[in-house]
């Protein structure tokens, strides 16, 4: 998003303060929120553009367009020219945005170590013809029987309950695309120890054509997490560990994973409840791109009946009612 002529002052993100920061324009990907700021320091007389187009992706359509009006101004078109953007591939700019967004003083810091670190590696595939997305080989299939009634109530057969894979090969060439695109579906989740502190590094590769990574932002369903930092290519445990941002890093609910590079986050299983870890961009969801977090379910006491009444714990909230 783009001002013409005026500096945009970011002081907030997903709900949380940060430093604030001076920018020409701001980057805001699906599931993200902003709080920014403009002085209205220019000629009076005049009206201007505010600007909006794709990124990541090559637009199909024209930037979206409005007027920043300064009263008593009519409404009148700004007689300047449209604005010129960032090329929408341009990820050094994008980069540069994303890691300027710091906590400011006072906020929350995070654990200084972690219980567990979980790597997502975010491929796209091929299941049964069909394109798909996966993590770690695995492409989300979400049950027709809610979660949390299956954890809570010990309900057999309602998803799978082979745990999902961690990791992934070390051997994974991130930069080409996968040299066995066939992967499997599961509805399968991760069971986390309450009160702990999780890592997620979420590792982006060559998608099915050959020079293709996209950019895709990830939401968390349930929680704050800090944003530690993002990388080139493959995440390295030893060589990457070591520059992670444990100062000043920003609480979030999204954060994005650049083409070829990782992103590492970290969150307290402080909410009991399964949450979904996602893309946000909703038909990457349905086709595979995501994860389900449990943590903490046996503390819940009741669960809502709007929240149980489909699949194999439909049969329950009927028979409840009729009792």
């Amino acid at each position: 998003m783009y001002f013409q002529h005026h500096k945009i002052v970011l002081v907030e993100a997903d709900g949380n303060y940060v430093q604030p920061v001076v920018l020409d324009d701001i980057d805001i990907y699906s599931g993200e929120s902003y709080s920014v700021l403009i002085t209205t320091n220019q000629n009076p007389s005049m009206n201007y553009w505010v600007s909006l187009t794709v990124r990541g992706r090559h637009p199909a359509t024209p930037p979206g367009l409005t007027i920043l009006n300064y009263k008593p101004n009519t409404a009148r078109p700004p007689t300047s020219p449209l604005p010129i953007h960032a090329a929408w591939d341009d990820y050094p700019h994008s980069k540069a945005i994303a890691n300027k967004i710091l906590a400011l003083q006072g906020s929350p810091k995070p654990p200084t170590r972690y219980d567990r670190r979980i790597y997502l590696l975010n491929t796209q595939n091929k299941i049964n013809g069909f394109t798909k997305w996966s993590i770690n080989n695995v492409s989300l299939t979400l049950p027709s029987t809610p979660y949390l009634g299956s954890i809570k109530f010990g309900l057999k057969g309602a998803f799978d309950h082979q745990s999902p894979p961690e990791n992934f090969s070390s051997e994974y060439d991130v930069m080409k695309p996968p040299s066995n695109p066939n992967s499997t579906v599961s509805s399968g989740v991760y069971i986390l120890e309450f009160g702990k502190t999780i890592d997620v590094i979420l590792q982006n590769a060559n998608a099915l054509n050959p020079n293709v990574s996209e950019i895709h932002p990830w939401h968390l369903h349930g929680h704050d997490f800090w944003v530690l930092g993002y990388g080139e290519g493959k995440f390295s445990e030893e060589k990457h560990s070591k520059i992670l941002n444990l100062k000043n890093p920003p609480l979030r609910n999204t954060v994005v994973i650049f083409p070829y590079g990782w992103t590492a986050i970290r969150f307290v299983t402080d909410n009991p409840g399964v949450w979904a870890f996602h893309c946000h961009i909703e038909p990457h969801l349905h086709m595979g791109m995501g994860v389900i977090f449990a943590e903490g379910v046996e503390r819940i006491k009741n669960i809502p009946q709007a929240a149980i009444g489909c699949g194999m714990t439909a049969k329950m909230v009927m028979n409840n009612s009729h009792t």
